[in-house]
């Protein structure tokens, strides 16, 4: 489906009734990223209503040249949620970059949000100031990338740290189908210029979030790293923070059992608390 606001088109698809969870991806992919690693959480637990979008640029979102940051992104997001669940409390599960941006829904829907997942949460836009650990591969398969075109084996092994054929297969479709899609001169004029936001994304009214929160970081995550999310901690009174070993950042993929397990304790503790 597509919903029409502002001159922009964003895709988005809607599966299952209940209580919304806007799911928020990361840059460069798109819903399919979010649509992976959830839908078989909701297979076997009803009761919510699962909203995934592509954000502009990416998917089957297109860009548009009035959007120029991230603080341009954000409102299309906003502008999104308030069309599509006018007026309704919701839950947001994000991922990497969508984290970023759901720091930002946070601060400027704070009272309409039961409860927030961050998977290999993007703390700090600047990379320079990130605090990374090295990129250590914990199980490598050399005959499965040196099958692979080198294009898609440079970017699986630059994120994966469990490199089997079942983890190629799931990042393919739910990672690098997004990002061969991307609008690259788009995204990346954003990336150089105004990829942080213009303002404290983590300074909200009653200076903590204090719905239930999860923390999902990947102990070999190169990428956003784990270290970072620790510094916002105290803004999430409520928050478990969960640093797994075997993940970088794919750890939704390279750690599914746990992921799942994670997560269905999350909304659980949502349910308890909104009842």
């Amino acid at each position: 489906m597509m919903c029409e606001l502002n001159g922009i088109s964003i895709y988005y698809e809607i599966h299952g009734e209940g209580a919304p969870i806007v799911m928020i991806h990361g840059f460069e992919v798109d819903h399919r990223v979010m649509k992976g690693c959830m839908e078989p959480i909701f297979d076997q637990r009803k009761g919510y209503k699962r909203i995934y979008f592509d954000l502009p640029g990416m998917g089957k979102t297109p860009k548009k040249s009035w959007i120029k940051s991230s603080d341009d992104i954000l409102e299309v997001v906003l502008d999104f949620i308030d069309k599509i669940i006018p007026n309704q409390k919701f839950i947001i599960a994000s991922e990497s970059y969508g984290c970023y941006l759901a720091r930002g829904v946070i601060q400027k829907r704070f009272r309409n949000i039961n409860g927030v997942l961050f998977i290999c949460p993007v703390i700090f836009a600047q990379p320079e100031i990130r605090e990374l650990p090295a990129h250590d591969i914990i199980l490598e398969d050399p005959k499965l990338l040196s099958d692979l075109p080198n294009l898609e084996a440079a970017s699986f092994k630059n994120l994966a740290v469990v490199q089997t054929k079942t983890i190629w297969e799931r990042f393919n479709n739910e990672f690098f189908s997004g990002v061969k899609v991307a609008e690259k001169d788009f995204l990346e004029f954003i990336w150089e210029n105004n990829y942080p936001f213009s303002f404290n994304g983590d300074q909200i009214d009653k200076k903590c979030f204090d719905k239930p929160a999860l923390f999902l970081m990947g102990r070999q995550d190169s990428m956003v790293g784990y270290r970072d999310a620790w510094k916002i901690i105290e803004h999430y009174p409520r928050a478990t923070f969960v640093v797994l070993d075997s993940a970088g950042h794919l750890l939704q993929i390279e750690q599914e059992k746990l992921f799942n397990d994670l997560v269905n304790e999350w909304l659980d503790r949502i349910e308890k608390s909104i009842n």
